[in-house]
């Protein structure tokens, strides 16, 4: 009777292999370009165009110097640091497996890791050219919803990180998701809700705020903004997401996500680096050009 329900609820929905997408955007031969790939890619390269946008303002933290050195820096953060955080977070055996960690195309990035690889790519860069790092850490900030936007879109054309059942009118049915001897319902496009509030939404945030208030010269506010929206959204999401596989029957299942978990010291970082944000002001003298912003 339930299995009758559920495919009878599922057949009006869409359904993955109905939309027609496939996760090798290119192959050659045996070659493959994939988009999970090209989503990466192109969120650094936009990301490093609006970087040199928002420092073409005045009192810009860095030069043009510095944001093409910190572009390779922050690249090997987020793949260094997104990787050592899903072993560390989601799957520890690849620590032991060195093979296996190295296997980046079969994917498993944790966002959560990235940050941490980026923050510690823009202190080593600050510290050895004498910058403001929370200052420059503002101006990144606004850049990374580039790449969450491009993340996720690529994780639902991959048909990963899908959403819990759903009888919403826009659930998709992942054929990813078929287990022997039981029907697939139709679930929540999770990926593409990320997308939406960690992407979009909160580049509009962001982007409000740097261009329409004096953000940008309290230090802290803008990665403050960016921390407390980011593990907002997510957990908020992490309701309507199923749980990784591999936490089936534990806490991370029953009562908190691992990515809930991890959103925590985020939402309470960047709570504070907000309401601390005044204390910091100062006089900027700008970087790049000529003119000085009280």
């Amino acid at each position: 009777m339930l299995l009758s329900v559920l495919s009878a609820a599922a057949s009006d929905h869409l359904t993955y292999a109905g939309l027609g997408l496939d996760p090798v955007a290119l192959k050659i031969g045996s070659f493959a370009i994939k988009w999970y790939s090209l989503a990466y890619i192109a969120g650094i390269l936009i990301g490093w165009w609006y970087l040199l946008r928002l420092l073409a303002q005045p009192g810009a933290p860095m030069s043009r110097r510095h944001a093409d050195d910190l572009v390779f820096y922050a690249t090997l953060g987020i793949i260094i640091g997104g990787r050592l955080g899903y072993a560390i977070f989601y799957d520890p055996a690849l620590l032991v497996n060195p093979l296996q960690f190295l296997k980046l195309w079969e994917g498993g990035m944790s966002l959560h890791g990235g940050v941490i690889g980026t923050t510690v790519a823009i202190l080593w860069l600050s510290r050895r050219n004498g910058l403001n790092w929370l200052r420059v850490h503002d101006y990144v900030a606004c850049c990374a919803p580039f790449g969450l936007f491009f993340g996720r879109l690529a994780n639902f054309v991959n048909g990963e990180l899908w959403g819990k059942p759903s009888e919403m009118p826009w659930a998709i049915v992942f054929n990813r998701t078929v287990e022997a001897g039981l029907v697939e319902p139709a679930r929540h496009p999770s990926q593409l809700y990320e997308a939406g509030l960690e992407g979009l939404v909160l580049f509009a945030i962001l982007a409000w705020m740097f261009w329409r208030t004096k953000a940008r010269y309290e230090p802290g506010k803008l990665v403050g903004v960016f921390l407390l929206g980011y593990g907002a959204f997510r957990f908020f999401v992490e309701f309507f997401r199923e749980p990784d596989s591999q936490f089936k029957n534990t806490v991370f299942e029953t009562t908190i996500h691992m990515g809930q978990l991890l959103c925590l010291p985020m939402i309470a970082g960047g709570i504070y680096l907000i309401l601390t944000a005044k204390k910091r002001r100062q006089r900027v003298e700008p970087i790049a050009g000529s003119e000085s912003v009280a």
